[in-house]
């Protein structure tokens, strides 16, 4: 005997009474990459995920909306409709995004200053950026 093995080479392939035996897959996936940083293409999506900052208004542009949403106020009873472009925080990050949205007005809420739709969507009036009714 010439090598440290010499003893064992020749003998059979040990096969297990209990457990069957792993296919090839199975035996190269345990030796596939992984990814050590899980998460980390998730941040990376979120964070390329654009959103603006909110556009403050003038004062002329405030007095617009003010006067159009006293004239919505005079005719909450007929649910006058309106098309309005607003700000959404986004939830994750700073800034948000502008929406567009038409409907029928069922409430205008001065003392929580929001407008509430038909359907029940509520618009604070700090988050309308512009309003246009069918006067």
């Amino acid at each position: 005997m010439s090598g440290k093995y010499d003893d064992i080479i020749d003998l059979p392939h040990h096969v297990s009474p209990v457990r069957a035996r792993m296919s090839a897959h199975d035996r190269a996936a345990q030796f596939s990459p992984f990814a050590a940083l899980t998460g980390y293409e998730d941040v990376i999506r979120e964070t390329a995920r654009p959103a603006c900052a909110r556009r403050e208004m003038d004062e002329q542009a405030k007095n617009v909306t003010d006067s159009q949403l006293r004239y919505i106020s005079e005719r909450i009873k007929d649910n006058p409709e309106v098309e309005i472009e607003y700000f959404v925080p986004d939830p994750r990050k700073d800034g948000g995004s502008y929406h567009i949205r038409t409907g029928r007005v069922g409430k205008i809420d001065l003392a929580a200053q929001k407008m509430l739709f038909e359907d029940g969507t509520e618009i604070e009036f700090n988050d309308i950026r512009e309003l246009r009714t069918g006067k």
